[in-house]
C-alpha cells in the first residue's frame, strides 16, 4: 500500500513540475536563437527615427516596393560604428541606382541618436547623414530580429549586434548576416548582394561565387547549367 502511495505521489509531483515548467517563459542563459532565414517575410516593425535631423516615426510597410538594407548596430558615440554608418552614409547614391533604402538601428534613444548626429566626424560623430537611424529603445525590434544580446554577463547586455538585413521589396528577408562588435561591414558586398539577387528575380539565372554586373551566370537546369560549367571550367 506505502509503495503505491509513493509512486502516485512521485507521478503526481512529476505532473505538476512538467505543467509548472510548460507554463514559464524561456529564459536566455546566451543569445536567443536566430531563427530568421531567408526566404521568411521580415517582421513588422516600427518606431521614432532620426532622418534630416527631425524626429519621425516609421514602420516597415513604408518600405515595400524597394529593397531595404537594416543595419543593425551595437552603440553610439563608439568606434566601429559610426565608420560603418558614414560609409553606408557617403555611397547613398549607389544604393538609390539599384532601388535600394537604408535604415540604421541600436537600441539607443532617437534623443542619442539626434546628439550623435550633430556630432562632427573628427570627434566621433556622424554629421549628417543620408538615412533615418531607428530609436529600439525597447529593444523589441533587435530581439524580433535576434540580434540582441540578451546575457546579464555580457558587456554588451542590452545592445544589438552587427546584424546586416537585405530585404526585397515584397518585404522577404533576402540575405542576413551577424558580426560580431569588432568587426565593420562591407559596402561593395552589400551592394553585390542586392545586385545579385535582382539579377535573378529579373532574369532566372543564379549568380556564381564573387559574381558581378557582367559575369556569366548560371542557368538553374540540369542540361543548361553545363553551359556555364564548360566555359569556365572547359580545358
Amino acid at each position: 500500500m506505502m509503495a503505491k502511495l509513493m509512486l502516485f505521489l512521485t507521478i503526481f509531483f512529476s505532473l505538476i513540475f512538467f505543467i509548472i515548467c510548460q507554463n514559464e517563459p524561456m529564459i536566455y542563459t546566451s543569445h536567443p536563437p536566430l531563427n530568421l532565414l531567408p526566404r521568411q517575410k521580415c517582421p513588422y516593425w516600427s518606431g521614432i527615427a532620426v532622418e534630416n535631423q527631425k524626429f519621425v516615426k516609421i514602420n516597415s510597410e513604408q518600405y515595400l516596393g524597394k529593397y531595404l538594407v537594416m543595419i543593425f548596430y551595437p552603440f553610439d558615440f563608439t568606434y566601429v560604428c559610426p565608420t560603418e554608418l558614414i560609409a553606408f552614409s557617403d555611397n547613398i547614391e549607389r544604393f538609390k541606382n539599384i532601388n535600394t533604402n537604408i535604415i540604421g538601428i541600436s537600441t539607443d534613444s532617437h534623443f542619442t541618436h539626434l546628439a550623435w548626429i550633430k556630432t562632427s566626424r573628427s570627434e566621433g560623430g556622424l554629421g549628417n547623414i543620408n538615412f533615418p537611424l531607428l530609436a529600439d529603445i525597447s529593444k523589441k525590434v533587435s530581439r524580433n530580429f535576434g540580434v540582441l544580446v540578451q546575457d546579464k554577463d555580457d558587456d554588451m547586455y542590452g545592445a544589438a549586434l552587427r546584424g546586416l538585413f537585405i530585404i526585397d521589396e515584397k518585404g522577404v528577408i533576402r540575405s542576413l548576416t551577424v558580426n560580431d562588435a569588432a568587426v565593420g561591414r562591407s559596402i561593395d558586398e552589400t551592394i553585390r548582394l542586392i545586385e545579385a539577387f535582382q539579377h535573378s528575380d529579373q532574369f532566372g539565372d543564379v549568380c556564381p561565387a564573387n559574381w558581378k554586373p557582367g559575369d556569366k551566370t548560371i542557368k538553374p537546369d540540369p542540361e543548361h547549367k553545363n553551359e556555364y560549367f564548360q566555359k569556365t571550367y572547359g580545358n
